[in-house]
């Protein structure tokens, strides 16, 4: 789980009902370091975002920055994190912060906060389904060209 967690490439799969055209921003997808530069499903102008995997400690935690928003002047952290459970099962959490710098940008991320998360269990549960049944897969993400 932690392999196909830490391969941003595989992001897009789970993510494509909220997060779509999706660019990687580098052409080695795993690791830190790894990248990608993504449009979030809303219909403003202002909708494209990008993280970039800051820490990636295996197989327990992965540590995402980004930015998005107008000017990507909101910072973003996302924090996988990957815990043993009974009968070799593996329980994954996940959290998502965001720090607007303007009080504009404030205002929008509390009145998308909701939905937000409503889209991220979603994508948790994506997750769970493509890897323990192989099903609900999207469309990996693959470098240009290629």
């Amino acid at each position: 789980m932690f392999e196909y967690l830490a391969d941003i490439a595989n992001h897009a799969e789970f993510t494509d009902h909220f997060l779509v055209d999706w660019h990687l921003l580098r052409e080695d997808t795993y690791g830190q370091g790894a990248g990608a530069r993504y449009r979030v499903k809303r219909g403003n102008r202002f909708d494209f975002g990008d993280f970039t995997f800051a820490e990636v400690d295996p197989p327990f935690r992965i540590l995402e920055r980004g930015r998005s928003g107008k000017f990507n002047r909101i910072r973003t952290v996302g924090i996988w994190t990957l815990h043993d459970g009974p009968g070799g099962l593996t329980r994954v959490d996940y959290s998502f912060e965001s720090q607007p710098k303007m009080p504009s940008d404030h205002l929008i991320d509390l009145l998308g906060r909701g939905k937000r998360k409503r889209k991220q269990a979603k994508a948790l549960n994506r997750l769970r389904s493509i890897l323990e049944e192989n099903r609900d897969r999207g469309r990996r993400m693959t470098v240009a060209g290629s």
